[in-house]
């Protein structure tokens, strides 16, 4: 704009000039020698720097191509691969053209330029544009997670079972099948076409067996990807501990579960002649990842498991159940749920000869390492926090004395190679707080790992 205004005085004061000139030799003047454009009126040469979209599928619809650059004029004129579409200036850096579909109705690359016209003017350098196939390739799984649940049960929590599906070649449109059954899909759109989601309905992980997943992309190309089995188990995967009620009726197992799912409780009945035990139904979801150990308090009204978590989605957890007197049933009350460098890596819990007390140690050695201590609500199980102890080293296990008057923690060697020891604590009666009377050594000074 202000070269323009700028030509745009030179002009008018060469007109007066020219008018008064003519006046002073008494001729006279006519609007064609006024109007003659000058030198400082050529077009300047035009140059592209980028085109946006940069590409289109062949057979597509037609669409509105955007250059950008310097140097362009009210009759800038683009060209698209030797056609010339209809132009529209919207400043001297940027134009637009209306490309139609018959210019993109195959695959190859087209030069766009701009050219300015005369006087001066010319044409710019090209950029190219490329016209694809449009084709979708055919994708690949490598990998989903989790890649097996018991059946009945939930993947990752009480709201959804979402499988996550690691491969190539995803695109927007792809969709996971289960069995050959299309479930909602989304792409992560971070995941530089390698990762969908999808939720699978209860009635697909209903009954135990097996499940063919595969991925599926549309057409135009497009295609069935390779088939990976998911396993529906009739019970828990990976068990870690056990623990048995205090009548000696009933018995639970913690289950760290499968690759990226949640872990899980078996129950089981005692036989009390045989002392074989028998399935109280589908496992019990311990609600978050890998579930490490599973207790039951002295009147076998409750039950507790310490879920480890994972590196991405949580830190662990503690998950507190009530246990049905006559079929030994766990059912789900809440949980504490870890947050580093709070209840971080918890590896099991712990409850009082009394049961009104419970005991958690966790830390994973770069966190801090202690022993979170709770009271427990007599009629509903909960736990209520009274505090954190640091000990020294990890905190691994928790015994209390038969009285419940002491507790001991096992510390095993550090990140540094440290000798174990054992540390000793008071047990207040009336709150359940730790007070710490030392440690002793108990180990070598070797290394965990």
């Amino acid at each position: 704009m202000k070269t323009e205004a700028v030509l745009v005085r030179k002009l008018a004061v060469g007109g007066i000039v020219s008018l008064l000139l003519l006046a002073g030799c008494g001729g006279g003047t006519s609007p064609s020698s006024i109007n003659q454009p000058t030198s400082s009126g050529s077009n300047p040469t035009p140059t592209i720097t980028t085109i946006s979209p940069n590409s289109t599928a062949a057979g597509g619809a037609a669409f509105t191509l955007t250059i950008n650059g310097t140097n362009f004029v009210a009759a800038s004129m683009v060209n698209f691969g030797g056609s010339a579409p209809a132009t529209t200036f919207v400043n001297s850096t940027q134009l637009t053209a209306a490309i139609p579909a018959a210019s993109i109705a195959s695959t190859g690359t087209m030069a766009v330029t701009v050219s300015n016209p005369a006087p001066g003017g010319g044409t710019s350098k090209a950029i190219n544009f490329t016209i694809t196939s449009g084709l979708n390739s055919v994708p690949t799984i490598s990998s989903f997670f989790p890649s097996c649940v018991p059946a009945g049960e939930q993947f990752v929590d009480s709201v959804n079972n979402q499988l996550t599906v690691g491969g190539l070649n995803f695109v927007a449109s792809s969709v996971v099948r289960w069995n050959g059954s299309d479930q909602p899909t989304t792409l992560d759109p971070n995941s530089n076409s390698e990762i969908l989601t999808a939720q699978i309905s209860a009635s697909d992980i209903a009954a135990a067996g097996t499940a063919a997943v595969t991925v599926f992309n549309p057409t135009p190309g497009g295609g069935s990807s390779n088939s990976l089995t998911f396993t529906l188990t009739t019970g828990g995967v990976d068990p870690q501990s056990i623990a048995v009620d205090s009548a000696g009726k009933f018995a639970y197992v913690a289950n760290a579960g499968c690759n990226g799912g949640v872990g899980y409780v078996s129950m089981y009945t005692i036989n009390p002649a045989t002392g074989a035990l028998a399935p109280i139904g589908p496992p019990e979801s311990s609600l978050d990842y890998s579930a490490e150990s599973v207790t039951v308090e002295p009147s076998g009204k409750f039950a507790y498991v310490a879920n480890l978590g994972d590196d991405y989605d949580s830190d662990g957890s503690v998950a507190m159940y009530t246990i049905n007197p006559t079929t030994g049933a766990l059912t789900f009350v809440g949980g504490i749920s870890g947050n580093c460098p709070g209840l971080c890596v918890p590896l099991s819990v712990v409850v009082d000869p009394s049961g009104r007390f419970a005991y958690v140690p966790y830390g994973d050695g770069i966190v801090p390492n202690r022993v979170a201590m709770y009271t427990i609500n007599a009629t509903t199980g909960a736990l209520t926090s009274i505090g954190t102890i640091a000990v020294e080293g990890f905190a691994d296990s928790v015994a209390v004395d038969p009285a419940g008057t002491f507790a001991y923690v096992a510390t095993p060697n550090d990140t540094f190679g440290s000798a174990g020891d054992v540390s000793m604590y008071t047990i207040n009666a009336t709150t359940g707080a730790l007070a710490s009377i030392g440690t002793i050594a108990a180990g070598t000074g070797l290394s965990p790992w």
